[in-house]
């Protein structure tokens, strides 16, 4: 067998599942079954060893002993919970009303209301249907550009993916674990530090509220450069709103979410609380929010449940499909041919990363930010972090290059989140070109990140004394 098909193995696997995944199969069935495809070629060509598919029982039942993971259902069983006690809802009337008085209020009260929601639910698709719902209606009402309203909505329902608590994080904090304590072990060090899903979420507090900053700039912008697109709420509304006594309805609308933030993140932050411990505290003061606003019965509870258990078994079923094909991809000594990629690009460890951040950018164009983290991040992973990439700075630049991907044409999960719910009027056009402009922020973010990483790593510096 000629070498240069046996190195093509590993490229021709990746090329395998991206045909499969646009034929329309599931990613976990995709993954797995393209993975033992080849398995069973490379066998029968004798370029594949089956003794690395017995690792598989080992992998799974890691999996399922570990902790880490525990609180992926945990948040999203908060996440859902929230969104079915119409939090969202309440947070909308109420910054609507005081910052009503301002051209562009609307665009800012959704923009505010979506980082909260991001730090109260970390779910993408909720926030961005339930913002669609409650406040694209209204926005068109008042005069709003449609492609302004639908990119204010698509981006800050996006903030989930980077502001913790974050599904993704927690699913990177669990990936990058593991291969930073690899990357270490291959340097011969046998007394490996960890990075953990607590130093990703404090990690990540700071960029995400420069990202929210970046984005109210914008509005204020094009409010004050075209007044016409971003109207304020017309007085006698306004006017209305204040009869209803503005400052209970404030507190009342943002101290039960807020106590819930500080509830979930300052536990960690303070050391009071693993993230798993955390995202328990969570769930029971979503459960308890729900019961105190008469929105939680028996009936809610169980369509939370469903929900959160169909969530998770895709989160874990590509999780155990992303397992085959990694170790199938090593099988065939993929992970040598990356790294002998990145290892020979000019820059170093600047050149490596940013060819991988491109690659992972692109990726997002046609595949969900589950599939890139538990098949493109093990493989880069290891490689990138014996460089000497930090790992927090790593799983933050990752994370927000995720979030990018649900908002790039012409696959952007949270085009099609919207599109579903926008009204007829509102084009596929007008959404795509809504995001341009935020797509762009996000670059820009990812620029300002890579250039001071120290808006990563400084906060978890502080807090954790690394």
């Amino acid at each position: 067998m000629p070498d240069w098909v046996v190195e093509a193995m590993p490229l021709l696997m990746f090329l395998a599942v991206g045909l499969v995944l646009l034929a329309g199969y599931p990613v976990a069935f995709s993954l797995a079954g393209t993975a033992l495809a080849f398995a069973a070629i490379g066998y029968q060509l004798d370029l594949f060893d089956p003794a690395f598919l017995e690792a598989l029982p080992n992998r799974l039942y890691g999996i399922m002993t570990n902790e880490t993971l525990i609180a992926v259902p945990l948040f999203v069983f908060m996440g859902v919970m929230l969104e079915r006690s119409r939090v969202a809802e309440s947070l909308l009337d109420t910054m609507a009303s005081l910052f009503g008085p301002l051209r562009g209020g609307l665009g800012i009260s959704v923009t505010l209301v979506g980082m909260l929601l991001a730090a109260s639910t970390g779910i993408v698709g909720a926030t961005v249907v339930t913002m669609g719902l409650l406040s694209l209606p209204t926005m068109l009402r008042r005069g709003y550009d449609p492609r302004i309203a639908c990119g204010t909505i698509c981006a800050s329902g996006t903030l989930g993916q980077i502001i913790p608590p974050s599904i993704i994080l927690v699913l990177l904090g669990d990936v990058l674990s593991s291969a930073y304590q690899q990357a270490q072990l291959d340097m011969g060090i046998f007394a490996p530090e960890t990075v953990s899903v607590g130093d990703l979420f404090t990690g990540a507090l700071i960029p995400g509220l420069v990202l929210v900053g970046l984005y109210l700039l914008y509005l204020v912008a094009v409010a004050w450069l075209r007044p016409a697109a971003m109207p304020a709420i017309p007085a006698g509304d306004r006017a209305a709103g204040r009869d209803r006594g503005w400052l209970r309805s404030i507190a009342g609308a943002l101290l039960p979410p807020l106590a819930l933030i500080v509830a979930v993140l300052g536990s960690i932050m303070g050391g009071l609380a693993t993230p798993t411990e955390a995202a328990a505290v969570g769930a029971v003061g979503a459960m308890l929010l729900a019961a105190a606003r008469r929105q939680l019965n028996r009936t809610i509870l169980g369509e939370v449940v469903r929900s959160t258990t169909r969530v998770t078994s895709m989160v874990f079923l590509i999780l155990i499909g992303a397992s085959v094909f990694s170790l199938v991809f090593r099988g065939y000594e993929g992970d040598a041919l990356v790294e002998e990629l990145l290892t020979g690009l000019p820059g170093g460890e600047a050149g490596a990363l940013l060819a991988v951040m491109a690659v992972m950018f692109l990726l997002g164009f046609v595949l969900d930010f589950i599939e890139i983290t538990f098949v493109v991040v093990p493989i880069v992973g290891p490689v990138l972090l014996a460089m000497g990439v930090d790992p927090v700075w790593l799983g933050v630049l990752i994370a927000l290059n995720l979030q990018t991907s649900f908002l790039t044409p012409p696959f952007g999960f949270a085009l099609f989140y919207l599109r579903g719910v926008a009204p007829p009027e509102v084009k596929t056009g007008d959404i795509y070109r809504g995001v341009a402009p935020f797509i762009v922020i996000q670059l820009l973010m990812l620029g300002l990140l890579a250039l001071w990483p120290g808006l990563a790593t400084w906060l978890p510096g502080v807090v954790y004394g690394n």
